[in-house]
């Protein structure tokens, strides 16, 4: 392992405001109401970004409304070490991570406590329909986590995962809130939108590849 994946995984694992499912593997012994006694104080629901990598979105998001709550979750604490980093050097206070396996969060997140799911840039899994962050598997543990009326948000450069999710929302009968096929051609698009940006957006932007992005609730339409 290079010195500093190393460094940044030591550094990790001291943060206050990061968990880790290895010190909770399968959630055991974890108390999911952690979030509210310890981080989000006065307040019972988050938002997450799922596969958050660097975070981006993740401290965008909390910057841009600083009286909601968010969470990023990746698997890959090198990665999330930059956002995290960026939330404890900035002193923000609506900020947490949580190192786990998306499969894995209804171990560590309480039902019923998320008003948004962010999934930005996602792999969009393109020969592993089970894998995708928006096939029914996962569409399955997101009921459970969302509050009645919260949404999901799914913005990527990939038509094919983007297809797949539109097909998924027709086939569980779930309520578009909105859909951009070209978000950087759209002047309806949200400032959330055009104003954050990935890493890799940043590059699929310059290549001129199309961002997609849909919002869609998982109550029944």
């Amino acid at each position: 392992m290079p010195k500093i994946k190393h460094k940044r995984f030591q550094e990790i694992a001291q943060f206050d405001h990061v968990i880790e499912w290895t010190d909770y593997p399968n959630g055991q012994g974890f108390n999911t109401h952690i979030w509210f006694e310890k981080f989000f104080t006065g307040s019972d629901t988050f938002n997450l970004e799922l596969a958050c990598g660097k975070a981006e979105y993740t401290i965008g998001l909390a910057k841009r409304y600083p009286k909601s709550n968010f969470v990023g979750v990746d698997i890959k604490g090198n990665r999330m070490w930059v956002g995290a980093h960026h939330a404890l050097t900035h002193d923000m206070h609506n900020v947490a991570f949580l190192r786990a396996y998306i499969g894995h969060l209804e171990y560590y997140i309480p039902e019923g406590s998320i008003e948004e799911i962010w999934i930005i840039f996602p792999d969009p899994q393109l020969k592993k329909d089970r894998k995708k962050l928006t096939s029914t598997r996962f569409l399955e543990l997101y009921k459970k986590l969302l509050i009645p009326g919260g949404t999901v948000h799914l913005k990527t450069d990939s038509p094919e995962l983007f297809e797949f999710t539109l097909a998924q929302i027709t086939a569980h009968n779930l309520t578009i809130v909105r859909q951009i096929d070209d978000v950087y051609a759209d002047p309806s698009s949200p400032e959330e939108l055009l104003g954050i940006q990935t890493y890799y957006e940043g590059l699929h932007v310059k290549r001129g590849r199309t961002i997609r992005y849909v919002q869609f609730s998982l109550n029944n339409s």
